[in-house]
């Protein structure tokens, strides 16, 4: 009989931040970046800048160690309003990947990390942001179902199946089998509840999956930002459950300065000596 303290979900971190837009949710990963974490971004807001920024202030000689390969999908002007110019392919290529962190930048450089399921404890996958993940499964699907009389298509279909597919993508990512930990940055929806309380979950696809994203991930956190003041609450509120592994360890809120760093640092031991790392060229 296997010993519960040999739980694989010891050995990395699934981690679903949350918050309203622009509380700090991408800034703050400078801090993990400090503490040695190599952060590899799939990135679907671009907006990374504000992390650049602060990693040129803090620890420019560790830049190198964050990657990011920035996936969304054109729009352009019609007379009908913004639409799609081309094909979708933010979607697909998120799932690429995610298999395989491999691609040609816009130099024509070849990066090729392998699989992020085999990336190991100092690495540190990051999905910014969900909201834009949803909006590519969207897109995708909407872009492929088949039309009905009059040209039509039904728009439930396509919901339900962006919403599976998205379901599915954050079972992959917090699997046992995914071995790397795993920061989902999401923006945060409020639902009234059947008993007329309101209360806040991650953004989805429509409001039938935002509910069922927590259920995932052992660590959920919130970003705040009140007088001014910003943090990384651990604590549950009226409005938004919240959950971590180590109850009795975690402090009830963090700066968001070193709160991500020292989140972290609670639930496992930090790399050993930070180093800066050059991209693998193919």
């Amino acid at each position: 009989m296997p010993s519960l303290a040999n739980h694989q979900s010891n050995d990395f971190i699934k981690l679903l931040a949350i918050g309203d837009s622009k509380s700090g949710k991408t800034g703050a990963l400078v801090s993990l970046v400090k503490a040695g974490y190599k952060l590899r971004i799939l990135d679907l807001d671009n907006l990374l800048d504000v992390l650049k920024q602060y990693i040129k202030r803090d620890c420019l000689d560790l830049i190198e160690n964050v990657e990011y390969r920035t996936l969304r999908d054109k729009r352009k002007a019609s007379p009908t309003g913004s639409v799609l110019a081309g094909k979708p392919t933010a979607w697909i290529n998120s799932l690429k990947m995610m298999d395989n962190w491999k691609y040609e930048d816009d130099q024509k450089n070849g990066i090729d990390f392998g699989p992020p399921a085999n990336w190991g404890p100092d690495c540190i996958l990051v999905i910014d942001s969900l909201s834009r993940l949803c909006d590519a499964a969207y897109d995708f699907h909407e872009s492929i179902i088949p039309l009905g009389k009059g040209g039509l298509y039904d728009a439930r279909a396509v919901y339900g199946n962006a919403q599976n597919d998205v379901e599915k993508f954050i079972a992959m990512l917090t699997s046992d089998t995914y071995k790397v930990n795993v920061i989902v940055i999401a923006h945060v929806t409020y639902q009234e509840q059947p008993d007329g309380t309101t209360k806040g979950f991650p953004q989805g696809v429509g409001q039938k999956l935002s509910p069922k994203i927590p259920q995932y991930f052992p660590s959920v956190v919130l970003f705040t930002s009140k007088g001014g003041k910003r943090t990384i609450q651990t604590n549950s509120t009226p409005m938004m459950d919240l959950a971590n592994p180590a109850p009795f360890l975690m402090q009830p809120s963090y700066s968001i300065e070193t709160g991500l760093a020292q989140f972290f640092e609670v639930l496992r031991p930090t790399p050993v000596k930070p180093k800066s790392l050059k991209l693998q060229r193919i």
